[in-house]
């Protein structure tokens, strides 16, 4: 008898084909079209080209990013005190192809229309490869608009900003051909409450914007701490004031910049978060003294875009992954993306992410064209209403999506896992949820002429009963203040659907609006899956399945 015979106990089947090697725009057909109907046609190729990077090297490397996470030195083995967080390689290569291919830099350094739109659609790319590194990549990006309220420290730093390239050696600025900028905000007795912030600054010489500080107090929360430097917040005789302070003194020595430990994050892990004091550490005074927060928030308003790009991307590739699997994945003798319950589920997801993606670019577009007092008053709103849902929905959606997986999707092999972990930090960092629908309120009640763009934008409902009796509920709900604070969540809410319906319906796909309205302006599933009847199920998963595999 041959024993080798029974050796082998099975032949691999019913298993999908890899998606290694996926060029991630090429795939996604909302991405297409959505870039292009909102101004980003004409950098089609570049956002392509990084497509093929995202589902090819950067998702490798983000693989090894997370399972290597970057360890903190406090001393040197002579016992001198370096303060120095190192990274795997995979994490620089992350960092180095973004910067190269203008992921802090195109809007700010090629004013085009739609570059916004553009360097967002690229930033949606590289976070299905790896979010993580998406921290220090969108505060670079978003510092550009804070650093220049200080003309003569924007003189300095942003050409190095704005560079295309990557330089992640331990040296002072005037070394580097490029720099990235973080953020220290939020200390132990405050969190969001900022102005309960006690880190003091005192100045060296002559007082005021632009001027010399030392820094002392601590900061409970410094994203990516090896970061050539940090706008942060300090009081002075005048308040809350911002400055921006250097990892390294311009001797070359290194600033009073001490970290005190890495956060253990829930996910996020190729990223150090970190806690830092300040002691005696040199830092320079950014826009007006005592008004830190305002010129923070120019910063923190394109961090919160960020968010709304990072949760739609996380959502787009659990979609990706959960509809590929049940495309090529047979129970019963059938696929399951034919049987009629699993392509309510993915269905139900394919609208969540394509309604995200549609905001964001939509968002992406009032960027765009910010010196319009239409876009600009968008802008206000969307950035907090849009991180509020968007950040609020991706958690539940990738859940939904790794359990159409079944246990494939529960596994480290998959990225499905780490899709989940990332999701709670956009809708945490940046301000939480409470945060951004009191945001709204204070944006529709004190800035004059948000409440009446808002409603421009909605219009009439487009044709759509539904859709114009969601907006006239929503135009009653305003009038009605006496306990606004208490609804601020349902009417936040209200606005980010009413939004989306709008933008679904006017791009003309049928199939997918219809469903989107019918589903979310008509009291639907409290689970993903309760589609009501009636809707053309297959064709929206069609629209989001990768095809060619």
């Amino acid at each position: 008898m041959n024993l080798h015979q029974f050796a082998e106990t099975h032949e691999v089947t019913n298993q999908p084909p890899s998606l290694d090697g996926a060029n991630l725009y090429r795939i996604d057909l909302p991405l297409q079209e959505w870039s292009r109907r909102f101004g980003a046609g004409w950098a089609e190729s570049r956002i392509d080209a990084y497509g093929a990077l995202a589902g090819g090297p950067l998702m490798a490397a983000g693989f090894l990013a997370n399972q290597n996470k970057p360890l903190f030195s406090s001393h040197d083995r002579y016992g001198h005190r370096i303060d120095l967080v190192e990274f795997h390689p995979a994490y620089h290569e992350l960092m180095r192809t973004a910067v190269e291919h203008g992921l802090t830099s195109l809007p700010w350094a090629h004013l085009q229309d739609g570059a916004h739109v553009a360097r967002a659609s690229m930033t949606y790319l590289h976070s299905q490869a790896e979010a993580g590194s998406g921290c220090p990549l969108t505060m670079t990006f978003a510092s550009v608009p804070a650093l220049r309220l200080q003309p003569d420290l924007a003189d300095k730093w942003l050409p190095k900003v704005l560079s295309t390239e990557y330089d992640s050696r331990n040296v002072g600025m005037a070394h580097k051909a490029g720099v990235t900028i973080g953020m220290a905000m939020t200390e132990k007795q405050g969190g969001t409450d900022v102005r309960a912030n006690t880190t003091k600054a005192y100045p060296v010489g002559a007082s005021g914007p632009g001027q010399a500080y030392e820094l002392v107090g601590h900061k409970w929360f410094c994203s990516a701490p090896m970061c050539d430097a940090f706008l942060t917040l300090a009081q002075t005789d005048k308040g809350l004031t911002c400055f921006l302070l250097p990892r390294h003194r311009p001797d070359d020595t290194r600033n009073q910049f001490y970290i005190q430990r890495l956060k253990n994050k829930l996910g996020n892990c190729s990223n150090a978060s970190s806690e830092v004091e300040f002691r005696g550490a040199l830092a320079w005074m950014v826009g007006e003294e005592g008004r830190g927060v305002p010129t923070i928030i120019e910063m923190v308003a394109m961090t919160r875009f960020d968010c709304m790009v990072g949760s739609s991307s996380l959502m787009r590739q659990a979609l990706t992954q959960a509809s590929h699997h049940c495309a090529h994945r047979s129970v019963g003798g059938k696929l399951l993306s034919e049987q009629s319950l699993m392509q309510n589920v993915l269905a139900d997801l394919a609208l969540e992410s394509e309604a995200a993606l549609a905001l964001s670019l939509r968002m992406g577009r009032a960027l765009d064209h910010l010196d319009d007092s239409q876009e600009a008053k968008f802008a206000r709103l969307v950035t907090a209403v849009g991180k509020y849902w968007i950040c609020k929905r991706a958690p539940a959606m990738i859940n939904e999506a790794a359990e159409c997986m079944g246990g494939a999707g529960y596994v480290e092999d998959s990225i499905l896992p780490r899709l989940y972990r990332e999701a709670p930090v956009n809708s945490t960092w940046e301000g939480s949820g409470n945060v951004q629908c009191l945001d709204v309120l204070r944006a529709l009640s004190k800035e004059p002429g948000v409440l009446d763009a808002l409603f421009s934008e909605l219009g009439d409902g487009h044709g759509d009963k539904r859709l114009a009796a969601h907006i006239s509920q929503l135009q009653v709900a305003f009038k009605d203040t006496s306990d606004i604070q208490y609804r601020a969540r349902q009417l936040t809410e209200d606005i980010a659907l009413g939004l989306q319906a709008k933008l679904l319906l006017e791009a003309g796909n049928t199939a997918v609006s219809d469903a989107f309205i019918a589903s979310r302006l008509n009291g639907g599933g409290r689970v993903y899956g309760a589609l009501p009847r009636g809707l053309d199920v297959e064709a929206i998963v069609a629209r989001s399945t990768p095809q060619g595999f």
